[in-house]
């Protein structure tokens, strides 16, 4: 019977297997751990390039709406001017007779013996001067004139002797032009 012997080194080669694949399965963790970081941090990458798609999205409706904004403030602002040229368009309508009847009522009020040298009218306030015979006839005009539905309350500011005609009194009163009621129906 031989015993046999082994001569090899045994131990060292079961080392270096066991350091090799000690290294090998640390490389493939290493390998591992990098695939799986980079599988996250592509994960994340996408997740933020989606983020960023929505945010784009939703700056572009947002010029869209401003833009929307900025139309619907001309148009208010059109609809503002077109709605004060309608109500001024409405009221010269309105005040259009309005000369008609103050001069109508002028020579409906006029008493014998009066006559009118000078109107001025500045808004609804008439500014008139003239001649008459007498006190008495300045003063019946005055009646006259205050009890029109045309014309609010008289104003007489000075009555003085004409410097030709001692017998002829010059003038000078105000009047207030009232407006006429609208319809109903001609209200805006």
């Amino acid at each position: 019977m031989s015993i046999e012997i082994n001569l090899l080194p045994w131990r060292e080669a079961h080392r270096q297997r066991r350091t090799r694949r000690f290294y090998m399965a640390l490389v493939g963790v290493v390998v591992l751990a990098l695939l799986c970081a980079l599988g996250v941090s592509r994960w994340y990458q996408a997740g933020i390039d989606a983020e960023r798609g929505r945010l784009a999205l939703i700056e572009r409706r947002m010029e869209v709406l401003e833009k929307d904004i900025d139309t619907v403030k001309d148009y208010r602002e059109l609809r503002g001017r077109m709605l004060e040229q309608i109500g001024l368009i409405r009221e010269l309508q309105f005040s259009r007779p309005q000369t008609v009847r103050i001069f109508d009522q002028l020579a409906a009020t006029l008493v014998d013996g009066v006559h009118y040298d000078r109107l001025v009218r500045e808004g609804d306030r008439l500014e008139l001067s003239g001649l008459a015979r007498s006190n008495r006839h300045v003063s019946e005009l005055l009646r006259q004139l205050d009890a029109s539905p045309v014309f609010g309350t008289p104003v007489l500011s000075d009555v003085q002797s004409d410097g030709g005609d001692a017998t002829l009194k010059r003038f000078n009163l105000s009047v207030e032009a009232r407006a006429p009621r609208r319809d109903a129906e001609e209200a805006p």
